[in-house]
């Protein structure tokens, strides 16, 4: 027999026992299988009689079994009284004399909630749009020139878009501080490496010349030992490099992806990228906003053992981001606090997808699978390797099944919100991740 208290909101204690003949059971059979290969000295393998080999493993074959049977009796009573168990149970063995016929226990847990999706026909959500311009092509050829850019030296002053060579000091109170010297250190004119200072005190200056200044560092400066103080520069400029865009010809085309060089697909090619890069973002984006108005309407809690589990999840993630970035992270540890926000967000929002597929049938569909795929797919110059790579793979296709369900999620929110179109800015959108 088994009981459950209620403890808090998603707390629950269950109280059980245990005979204690089902725990001896367990006990003889472990010893048995001890036996048949345990080496002690003075026996053979195999021949070591019972006696001794319950002196010897007796106590650890006992909690062994103790464990077990613990475990086997809360999945038993968490069946039998319809408890959706989130994370281990904690448990207090109330018998003190553990040779007693029946071992009473208690195991304290938490359940998941009972989901529960508010009014949706309230929230506001606004659906970004975006119809690509002629324009936004041009821009971005333009910008695949300035990247492709090579630079020549010229004999004038230095003006923005220019690629500089400078030797510099800084002072603070008369000392150079640490980082604040370099020789032939480049610097691109209004590409933001440097601060806004700085690069406003080089334009004008010519090849030869010296310049003194003064610079106050912002408040967060990376740099404790000059963020928010006054420092002196002194810059000298080397040489004075200027932009030169390649021509849009059959070697800019294959630069750019387009294999035969053929200069004429050009417009049509980036037109067809950046579509699909815009959709990306807006879905990206429009998801996001109909997510939030789902956290808006949940009314329940989510058990802070998942929480707990995705905050670990979350910093890994992030100590693994780090890494990949060059930072060494060995020995840090992160504040799971600074995670604990997130996580229930994403605790909750998994419960209410899965809540929502299952009561309105919006599980991802093969044909919806396979557009995204082959969608997904053109950006490549092998579509079909892309697709073969996604069909050879369970794990890939999940992670698509996932993708298209969140989707359909995101749709149906969106249906039962009041929804309006909000036309998306496109820098602001390319710009967004």
């Amino acid at each position: 027999m088994s009981s459950v208290e209620t403890v808090s909101a998603l707390q629950r204690r269950l109280n059980a026992s245990i005979p204690q003949k089902v725990i001896e059971g367990v006990v003889s059979a472990r010893l048995k299988n001890i036996g048949r290969s345990v080496r002690i000295a003075g026996f053979r393998p195999g021949k070591v009689p019972a006696k001794i080999v319950e002196q010897f493993y007796g106590a650890q074959a006992r909690q062994e079994a103790l464990g077990d049977a613990l475990q086997r009796s809360f999945a038993e009573a968490a069946q039998v009284n319809n408890l959706r168990v989130a994370g281990s149970p904690q448990f207090d063995i109330k018998t003190k004399d553990l040779q007693a016929e029946q071992i009473e226990y208690s195991a304290t847990f938490e359940v998941y909630p009972e989901v529960v999706v508010g009014d949706l026909s309230g929230e506001k959500i606004e659906r970004l749009v975006y119809e690509l311009a002629q324009e936004d092509v041009d821009g971005t050829i333009a910008t695949l020139r300035k990247q492709r850019a090579t630079y020549e030296k010229v004999d004038r002053a230095a003006q923005a878009g220019d690629r500089l060579s400078v030797d510099f000091t800084g002072k603070l109170n008369g000392v150079v501080f640490q980082g604040g010297e370099a020789k032939d250190y480049p610097v691109d004119l209004g590409a933001g490496g440097m601060l806004p200072e700085f690069e406003a005190a080089a334009v004008g200056m010519k090849a030869g010349e010296t310049k003194s200044f003064d610079l106050t560092f912002p408040e967060d400066y990376r740099s404790k030992e000059v963020a928010g103080k006054k420092v002196n520069f002194s810059i000298t400029l080397n040489r004075v490099e200027a932009p030169k865009l390649p021509e849009i010809d059959a070697e800019f085309a294959k630069s750019v992806g387009i294999e035969d060089g053929d200069v004429s697909k050009l417009q049509d090619e980036v037109r067809s990228n950046l579509n699909r890069e815009v959709s990306r973002r807006l879905r990206a984006r429009n998801k996001d906003a109909s997510m939030e108005a789902l956290l808006r309407v949940a009314g329940f809690d989510v058990p802070k053992v998942s929480v707990d589990e995705e905050v670990q999840i979350l910093m890994q993630q992030t100590l693994q981001d780090m890494e990949a970035r060059g930072m060494k992270m060995k020995g840090i540890s992160l504040p799971p606090e600074l995670f604990t926000e997130r996580a229930a967000k994403r605790v909750k929002l998994g419960l209410m997808l899965a809540y929502l597929v299952q009561k309105h049938d919006l599980k991802a569909q093969p044909d919806q699978i396979k557009a995204f795929i082959q969608d997904y797919a053109q950006s490549f110059d092998q579509p079909e390797e892309v697709i073969r790579w996604y069909a050879t793979d369970a794990g890939r296709m999940q992670e698509v099944e996932h993708i298209v369900l969140e989707e359909n999620v995101m749709n149906w929110t969106m249906e039962q919100a009041k929804t309006v179109d909000k036309q998306a800015v496109f820098n602001e959108l390319m710009g967004s991740e």
